[in-house]
């Protein structure tokens, strides 16, 4: 069943067309939601909600209108329509739409699986508990949060797609006090799917690992500072990547010309080892997507190949002022939101070294093992991250574990100097904001050594 009649749709970008506009593009959505916060050994929150809304874009030239609302009605739909159309300086023209379904190919997902309130309780329960058994834990918090996103994409060109995406994330956070010493640990996995995915986590091996990542960082010793080789291990270390680099390659920043790779193209701007991919196609995984929020399939897209900067991530608008091809990448957080030219599944490709190659071949610096939170100005590049865990390199062996880590550099800088890439590629999910919302998306890369980059400390 479809979220609103076609009839309406099709008179509604009529109007825009009339008004001017060279494109029109309606986006319809529902949006089930379902939350529970798990906090003091307790529920502390648990909401459930739907979201409806459709979103309006006319097109004119460079210029780009939108609107949205809650109504089907289609005299609000025309007046919303009408009231982007008088901003527009155009030629109308009449426009006959048959739409045609878009037929594309669907990206794996595991089943919708759902379970009552009470099973989610007990899960988190069970995990509440069994961290709780170590006695300097003081706060556990845990956050589940599943979604459904049906969505309809209506376009002047007589495009009609529509996409089900199911998403799934839990949210692992404690905190371990000893005395005046305190630290943090967290851990947040998340797929497009249902809770058949959470319960496909190894439950015990992932409270073990968040209290030994806290347990080390709690007695840890300040970390030097200075410049030095470090070593950034798979997974979130990815992070970097997608802040210092991967927004300096969406078209939101290149046809502003507020990156600077914007006139980089089929240029070096990183190290011969390193290849980078933004993948929308990737089963299962929390930034895929079988069609992006225009309506295009998504696809798999090489953004630097060993150094050489080949595409970047583009959306309709991004094409249109950018001339860069349009790569299945404009999303947003809802129909509030005009889409934009956004990453997925955004990471660093496997390369040929096992991580104690890349450790050996550091006389002395750090081991990043896990990366935290961190800022980047998306003009230069510069960026500024914590990290979570970390240890000393002495004579190419990993010896004492130090806190207080971050790391400080620019993302053309560090690009230029990863000289080592290591075969475990690692996906995890997290949350990215940008100018259309947050979205979900997933960071990456296997373990990879960083020639020279500056590290603040304490000690």
């Amino acid at each position: 069943m479809q979220l609103i009649q076609p009839q309406v749709i099709h008179d509604v970008i009529a109007a825009g067309i009339s008004a001017g506009a060279d494109f029109v593009d309606v986006f319809v959505e529902r949006t089930f939601n379902d939350g529970m916060v798990f906090k003091n050994s307790r529920v502390e929150d648990s909401q459930s909600g739907t979201l409806f809304g459709i979103g309006i874009r006319l097109i004119h030239d460079e210029q780009a209108l939108y609107g949205y609302t809650n109504s089907t009605d289609r005299e609000e739909l025309l007046r919303i329509t009408n009231l982007l159309g008088a901003r527009i300086n155009g030629k109308g023209k009449d426009l006959t739409l048959n739409f045609e379904k878009l037929s594309y190919p669907k990206i794996p997902t595991m089943l919708d699986k759902e379970v009552d309130a009470k099973y989610k309780l007990s899960y988190l329960k069970n995990i509440d508990e069994r961290l709780r058994k170590d006695s300097k834990v003081s706060q556990v918090m845990l956050n589940f949060t599943k979604k459904k996103q049906l969505i309809e994409v209506y376009n002047s060109e007589g495009l009609f797609a529509t996409e089900e995406r199911p998403y799934i994330r839990l949210f692992h956070h404690l905190v371990m006090k000893d005395g005046n010493l305190q630290t943090e640990a967290f851990y947040g996995p998340g797929a497009i799917g249902g809770w058949e995915f959470i319960e496909k986590l190894n439950t015990e091996e992932v409270c073990e690992n968040l209290l030994k990542q806290a347990t080390t960082t709690l007695y840890a010793s300040p970390c030097p500072a200075g410049k030095m080789p470090v070593v950034i291990d798979n997974g979130f270390g990815g992070v970097i990547f997608h802040e210092a680099c991967g927004h300096l390659l969406e078209t939101t920043s290149v046809e502003k010309k507020a990156s600077v790779f914007w006139n980089k193209m089929g240029e070096q701007i990183a190290h011969s080892a390193v290849t980078a991919l933004d993948d929308g196609t990737i089963a299962g995984a929390w930034g895929s997507l079988s069609i992006d929020d225009e309506g295009m399939p998504t696809q798999r897209t090489t953004l630097i190949e060993n150094g050489i900067l080949k595409n970047f991530i583009s959306d309709r608008l991004g094409e249109l002022k950018t001339g860069h091809k349009r790569t299945g990448s404009a999303r947003r957080q809802s129909y509030k939101y005009a889409p934009a030219s956004r990453m997925r599944n955004t990471f660093i490709q496997s390369g040929e070294y096992e991580l104690a190659e890349l450790i050996g071949a550091v006389p002395n610096g750090i081991y990043a093992k896990k990366m935290g939170g961190g800022s980047v100005d998306p003009s230069t590049g510069q960026f500024n991250f914590s990290v979570q865990e970390a240890y000393l390199i002495e004579d190419g062996k990993i010896t004492k574990p130090v806190k207080g880590a971050t790391l400080i550099g620019t993302g053309p800088d560090i690009m230029s100097k990863i000289s080592m890439v290591g075969k475990d590629l690692q996906l995890m999910a997290g949350m990215c904001g940008s100018v259309s919302g947050s979205i979900p998306t997933t960071v990456g890369q296997p373990p990879i050594k960083v020639d020279e980059i500056l590290v603040g400390g304490q000690a």
